[in-house]
């Protein structure tokens, strides 16, 4: 938990949103704020990705997702 609300804390001072209003969108599915924040190409292949289980499951299987995970989590599984 302490992990992911330093997480949502740098996301949000990055794209200028509170924390809390972040949180929220993400707990409800909703993606409206870090939307808005990206430039479009980079927001039209999120919302592909996130409309695709697939694409999803491909990109947490790569080494580079399981490594940031790891980092994240302190190591713990």
């Amino acid at each position: 938990p302490n992990k992911i609300a330093g997480l949502l804390n740098v996301v949000s001072k990055k794209i200028g949103v509170p924390s809390e209003r972040l949180r929220a969108e993400l707990e409800e599915g909703k993606f409206d704020s870090a939307l808005s924040a990206m430039n479009k190409n980079d927001a039209a292949r999120f919302q592909q990705a996130v409309n695709n289980p697939k694409i999803v499951e491909k990109m947490m299987s790569s080494p580079q997702a399981k490594a940031l995970y790891e980092k994240l989590s302190g190591g713990k599984k």
